[in-house]
Order: structure tokens, then C-alpha cells, then sequence
């Protein structure tokens, strides 16, 4: 999740920083970034919404926000 990074790295703030900001573990923040798991729906909203940045552009390889589809991990769920 290398968009994270850069985003959190824009405005200067350390993983701490970021997870404490969000309410989150530092170990969370860490693990999104590496790529050792997915942020979940809830988790990957707050952090859109405090960078102001849609999910699908932070999260581009999970999420496929467009023409009421979502696409998480190469499968795709028509939203209703």
C-alpha cells in the first residue's frame, strides 16, 4: 500500500502519529503500508477521509469504487 505511505509521508507524520490521529494501532498503520493485510471497509474509510483522497485512489488494488461494483482481491460483487 505504497499510496498510504506516500500520502502519511506528505504531511510529515510518522506511522505513530498517523494511527494515533485515526485511533488506531501503529501496528495496523505499519502492516497496511507493508502490505501484509488489507485495511478492513470501516478502517480504509477513516483513513480516506482524513487525507481526503477517495478509497479507491488510496487503496487502488483493493477497492474499484465505479458503476456500483467493488472489487476486493481480483473479485468483483455488483453493489445493490
Amino acid at each position: 500500500m505504497r499510496k498510504l505511505k506516500y500520502f502519511r509521508e506528505k504531511k510529515k507524520l510518522t506511522q505513530k502519529e498517523l494511527a494515533e490521529m485515526l485511533g488506531l494501532a501503529t501496528i495496523t498503520i505499519r502492516s497496511i503500508e507493508n502490505g501484509d493485510r488489507n485495511p478492513s471497509i470501516d478502517t480504509a474509510k477513516r483513513i480516506s477521509i482524513f487525507f481526503d483522497v477517495g478509497m479507491d485512489e488510496l487503496f487502488p488494488d483493493i477497492f474499484l469504487l465505479s458503476d456500483g461494483t467493488k472489487s476486493i482481491k481480483n473479485k468483483t460483487y455488483i453493489s445493490q
